[in-house]
């Protein structure tokens, strides 16, 4: 049986769980159940801090797990990042006291807080930069105010938390992060773990693509073809009027509309879209 980490609590563990549900898997009902095992997919959920789940699957305990790349980078445990998952966008970023800081540089001898402490030595050793690193759970961005660190590195996310503490983003970004799943590295993969990845895979799909019908003159159908090309290509079907076809393709959601308005205007009727719930490709 897969045995699988889950976030036990906030965002990311409701998006993972909704992520696990539309893949057909079963999600608990009650947030202090902490074990949930889905017998009919032959797989087992462990509900975590999100912290800990690299720590899990590293060691072995666990099969795979759904974490933040940024969490399971700074884990430093032997686990390589399995997919995307497509949800938990966060940035990792520099910041300091407002006109203090404008490049990475900078920071050479001094003192910078963290809740991050392995993905931040390995950032600045990486780039030759030799600073003091002060590892807190929490409240980072009042460790410049009293004192304890001049810099901090931080997941920022629109930056008023910063500047009401008055500080500023400055630099690169150290890390772009998502929520990803993680399996031990260097060892075969878990009975399962194909069936688990397909599904998920099949959601990610259903979520970026939404399926696309459209009648079409017969003499306009590789015009509409480029508009339309599919993954690999438009099902093309006769009607009864042998000068029209129905057309069936996969579009990406975001450019729905554009494409409606494109098709229509070549010739194009009875254009319909419907959510794909699910998909393998």
């Amino acid at each position: 049986m897969l045995r699988v980490a889950v976030p036990n609590k906030g965002a990311l563990s409701e998006a993972a769980s909704s992520m696990l549900a539309e893949a057909g898997y079963r999600q608990r009902r009650d947030s202090r159940e902490l074990v949930l095992v889905d017998p009919e997919n032959e797989i087992e959920f462990f509900f975590l801090r999100p912290r800990d789940i690299a720590v899990y699957v590293g060691s072995g305990t666990l099969d795979v797990g759904i974490t933040g790349r940024d969490l399971f980078l700074d884990a430093q445990v032997k686990a390589e990042e399995l997919l995307q998952l497509g949800f938990g966008a966060s940035t990792f970023r520099f910041a300091g006291p407002v006109g203090d800081f404008t490049a990475v540089e900078q920071l050479e001898g001094r003192r910078l807080a963290t809740s991050y402490e392995g993905l931040l030595r390995d950032y600045l050793a990486e780039r030759g930069i030799s600073a003091d690193v002060v590892r807190l759970d929490g409240a980072v961005e009042s460790s410049v105010r009293l004192g304890v660190a001049d810099a901090i590195a931080d997941v920022v996310e629109t930056g008023s938390t910063l500047r009401a503490a008055g500080m500023e983003i400055f630099g690169e970004p150290i890390l772009q992060s998502e929520a990803v799943l993680i399996g031990r590295a260097g060892v075969a993969a878990p009975a399962g773990l194909d069936v688990l990845l397909r599904r998920l895979q099949g959601v990610l799909v259903a979520r970026q693509y939404v399926m696309m019908d459209y009648d079409i003159r017969t003499n306009l159908v590789d015009e509409a073809a480029a508009l339309t090309p599919g993954l690999e290509s438009p099902t093309i079907s006769p009607l009864r009027d042998s000068e029209w076809v129905a057309v069936r393709v996969m579009v990406k959601r975001t450019k729905t509309n554009r494409i409606m308005d494109e098709l229509y205007e070549l010739g194009a009727r009875a254009i319909l879209v419907s959510t794909i719930h699910a998909c393998r490709i």
